[in-house]
């Protein structure tokens, strides 16, 4: 697929060139693998030099624009970084099973936790992490046995992950991901400009044939989820996460990426492959599942030197994290009756989500999903089933979202998704999923 040298590129200086070629990405115009006039055909036509159109194609491909194909020439990329275009709009009467959120009835009360807060100031030179946060972070990271000799506070599980990748890649550089995962982290990475590797995945998390395929193909880090994955639900055990880590022990000098983003919620427990022997590894832990979204606030774990690059990249950056939030954290982790909470909260996702599975069994539907807030049911027509079902008042996601090469699917987010209506919903989706008689007229 070509595009016309006259359309769209325009312009004579590299930023020009680089701007137009992004604003037709944005509007939909250029769409992924459209392949781009060759260096010296647009310089022809545009009268400039070769070096101008040069200079603008490798702007492009540091940003994840465009990719280079070989003898193909410059395409546009597979997955370009996203514009701000907005999350999926549910519309009115229908169920949101599509956002990926979890209840907000399940949520503590932040009230008392609020007034509970210092009112001290927290002045510049302050230290960048609460040492009772990290403090109280060790302490369950000890009991999953994750190493936590060197801890910092980031602004959530995808920040942190973008500053540890900043800290040791750079562009054009292969980072295995999982397929399918979670939307965010193939858009982080072509935004820094690395090469996505698939790295296929079951209900026991990465195969260790797939993430051996991508190392051998050259991935110097890899982006993984030790439970709850986003979409698939997979939890690594035990028996895998040694299989895991001896692929990873042939590979010492890649970046392990660990998004522990449901500690809190879910009943499976933490199979890390991170290991305080290794080179370059960072854990996440997000609160956002737990006590909510605006809480932009996730605890990083990893080697001395990941941790210290990343904590000299935030100072650079936003500084810190806001004490305050590190500090409404303290006060929510310091409820005696913290513990409790959660485990009473995973119990009832887990009632929900097993729920459903179990109304999708009964009729025959494969479904996917271990742990966490999520389900991934295989479909053959992830549009068509997606717009069947909303007019049957069920919003879920469709899977090209989430998937790079693995087969097709729907994600249904079942955080507030009750028994009863599980039911229904899987007596839908049969409906949905049946073929209708033709009609001979």
């Amino acid at each position: 697929m070509n595009v016309p040298i006259r359309y769209h590129i325009t312009g004579r200086r590299a930023s020009e060139i680089a701007e137009s070629v992004e604003r037709g990405i944005r509007e939909g115009e250029l769409t992924a693998g459209t392949r781009l006039p060759t260096v010296r055909s647009l310089a022809s036509h545009r009268g400039i030099s070769t070096a101008t159109v040069a200079s603008a194609y490798r702007e492009l491909r540091r940003r994840g624009l465009v990719a280079g194909a070989g003898r193909l020439g410059t395409t546009i990329a597979p997955r370009v970084p996203p514009s701000p275009r907005g999350r999926p709009i549910v519309p009115a009467g229908v169920v949101d099973l599509l956002s990926g959120n979890p209840d907000p009835a399940l949520l503590p009360d932040l009230g008392a936790a609020f007034a509970s807060l210092p009112h001290t100031p927290v002045l510049y030179g302050a230290a960048g992490s609460d040492s009772e946060l990290v403090a109280l972070a060790a302490a369950r990271l000890d009991r999953d046995r994750v190493p936590s000799d060197h801890l910092t506070v980031v602004g959530g599980a995808l920040d942190g992950i973008q500053l540890a990748l900043m800290a040791h890649v750079r562009p054009g550089d292969r980072i295995a991901v999982e397929d399918p995962c979670y939307p965010g982290i193939i858009d982080l990475a072509s935004a820094l400009g690395l090469t996505v590797i698939p790295v296929a995945i079951d209900d026991r998390g990465p195969t260790p044939e797939g993430l051996a395929r991508a190392l051998r193909g050259g991935a110097v880090a890899c982006a993984l989820t030790p439970r709850a994955q986003n979409p698939y639900g997979s939890a690594v055990d035990a028996e895998r996460a040694a299989e895991l880590r001896a692929v990873l022990a042939g590979h010492p000098s890649v970046l392990v990426l660990e998004d522990d983003h449901a500690f809190d919620i879910t009943e499976r427990g933490c199979q890390s492959l991170c290991e305080a022997g290794r080179a370059r590894w960072a854990h996440l832990r997000s609160v956002s599942k737990s006590l909510g979204p605006d809480l932009r606030l996730a605890v990083m774990s990893g080697d001395a030197v990941t941790v210290a690059r990343v904590e000299g990249r935030r100072l650079l950056a936003a500084g810190w994290i806001s004490h305050l939030l590190q500090r409404l954290v303290v006060s929510l982790w310091s409820d005696p009756e913290a513990a409790a909470h959660a485990a009473t909260v995973a119990a009832i996702y887990t009632h929900r989500r097993e729920s459903l599975r179990a109304a999708l069994s009964a009729r025959g539907i494969e479904s996917h999903g271990r742990s966490g807030l999520n389900v991934w049911i295989p479909v053959a027509h992830e549009d068509a089933t997606v717009a069947a079902l909303q007019e049957r008042g069920w919003g879920v996601l469709a899977g090209d979202r989430f998937r790079i090469a693995s087969p097709r699917g729907i994600r249904v987010t079942t955080s507030r998704l009750e028994p009863d209506d599980a039911v229904r919903f899987a007596e839908d989706l049969e409906a949905a999923l049946t073929p209708q008689p033709s009609r001979l007229s």
